[in-house]
C-alpha cells in the first residue's frame, strides 16, 4: 500500500514539473510580452530595452525558468509584471474566492447528484428517472454562459430576488458575497450534478445487474438491505473520480461563470492577466491549478483504493 502511495505520488510531482515546463513554453511561445502591453504605442527602442531589462525578461528563456521553478517550489511565485505585487497575495484572495463559491456548489451539488442518481437507477426506465434524465440532458448541452445569461434575466432582471452580478472586491469577507454567489452557483451546480447523477446511474444500474446482487434477491435479502449493504457501497466507488474531476474543474474550469457574473476568482483574475500581458500571474495560476487538479486526482485514487471491497478483502487476507 506504502509502496503504491509513493509510486502515485511520485507520478503526481513528475506531472506537475512537466506541466510547469509546459506552461513556461507555452507562454513564451506567445506574441508580445508584458512590456508591450504596458507601454503599448511607446513599445519601441530604449524604452522597450529598458522595461525588458528592468522585468528581466530580456535574458535566455532556461535561466528564467530554472529560476521560477526554484521559487515556485518555495512558494515564491514572483512579483506581478503589471503592478509590481506579490503574485502569492494576489492570488490569495482570488483562490479564496474560488475556494468559497467551489465549497458551496459541491455542498448542494453532490448530495443532490448522489441521491438522484440511486433514485434513477434503483427506478429505472420509470417516469422519474426519464424525467429526471431528460433535464439531465439539457443541463449537460447548454453552455454555462447561456444557463447565466437566462437565470440573471429570470432571476435579477424580471424577478429581482438576486443580484446579477458580484460586487464585491476580490480582498472582501466571505459574508459580502452573499447573495451575488447564488446564481454562480446554481449555474456551476446544474453542470456538475447532470455529469455525478449520470454516473452513479450507470453504476447504481451495473450493480443491480452484477450477479451476487442477483445471488443476494435469490436468497430473500431484504431490498432495503439488499440496497445500503451491498448496491451503494459498490455503485458510489466510480463516483468518487467523477467528484474529484468535479472539484479540479470547480477550482479552474469556472473562468466562464467569473466572467459573466464579475466573480473574483482565480478564473476571472487569469482573463484579466492574459489582457494585460501579465505573463508571470499566468504562469503562477496555471501552475497552482495543475497541481490541484494532481492532488485531487491522487486523492480520490487513494480514497477509492481504501474504500474498495476487493482491496480490503486482499489486505486482510495479507495480515
Amino acid at each position: 500500500m506504502l509502496r503504491l502511495i509513493l509510486r502515485r505520488l511520485a507520478l503526481g510531482l513528475l506531472t506537475v514539473a512537466l506541466v510547469s515546463a509546459m506552461i513556461f513554453a507555452a507562454v513564451e511561445a506567445l506574441p508580445g510580452d508584458a512590456c508591450t502591453a504596458i507601454l503599448q504605442r511607446d513599445a519601441s527602442g530604449q524604452r522597450l530595452d529598458n522595461c525588458r531589462r528592468e522585468l528581466g525578461i530580456d535574458r535566455p528563456a532556461l535561466p528564467r525558468y530554472l529560476e521560477w521553478a526554484a521559487g515556485a517550489v518555495r512558494g515564491d511565485l514572483g512579483v506581478s509584471a503589471h503592478n509590481g505585487k506579490p503574485i502569492s497575495t494576489l492570488v490569495g484572495d482570488r483562490l479564496k474566492n474560488t475556494l468559497l463559491l467551489a465549497a458551496c456548489s459541491l455542498a448542494l451539488g453532490v448530495p443532490l447528484a448522489i441521491g438522484l442518481g440511486i433514485l434513477t437507477g434503483l427506478r429505472r426506465d420509470g417516469a422519474a428517472d426519464i424525467a429526471i434524465s431528460t433535464a439531465t440532458i439539457f443541463a449537460m448541452t447548454i453552455p454555462e454562459f447561456v444557463s447565466a445569461t437566462v437565470l440573471i434575466f429570470v432571476f435579477s432582471i424580471w424577478l429581482g430576488w438576486v443580484p446579477g452580478i458580484v460586487t464585491a472586491s476580490a480582498s472582501s469577507p466571505a459574508s459580502a458575497f452573499f447573495p451575488g454567489i447564488v446564481l454562480p452557483m446554481v449555474v456551476l451546480t446544474m453542470v456538475m450534478t447532470a455529469h455525478i447523477l449520470r454516473t452513479v446511474r450507470s453504476s447504481v444500474i451495473e450493480v443491480l445487474a452484477s450477479d451476487y446482487v442477483q445471488m443476494a434477491i435469490l436468497k430473500g435479502v431484504p431490498y432495503r438491505r439488499l440496497v445500503l449493504r451491498h448496491v451503494l457501497p459498490n455503485a458510489l466507488l466510480p463516483a468518487i473520480n467523477v467528484i474529484a474531476l468535479t472539484i479540479a474543474w470547480l477550482l479552474g474550469g469556472v473562468v466562464v461563470v467569473e466572467k459573466v457574473f464579475n466573480y473574483p476568482g482565480l478564473g476571472n483574475y487569469m482573463i484579466d492577466s492574459i489582457s494585460d500581458r501579465d505573463l508571470p500571474v499566468v504562469q503562477a495560476i496555471a501552475l497552482i491549478l495543475a497541481a490541484v487538479y494532481v492532488g485531487v486526482n491522487l486523492a480520490a485514487d487513494m480514497l477509492g483504493m481504501l474504500l474498495n471491497p476487493r482491496f480490503r478483502t486482499l489486505r486482510s487476507r495479507a495480515r
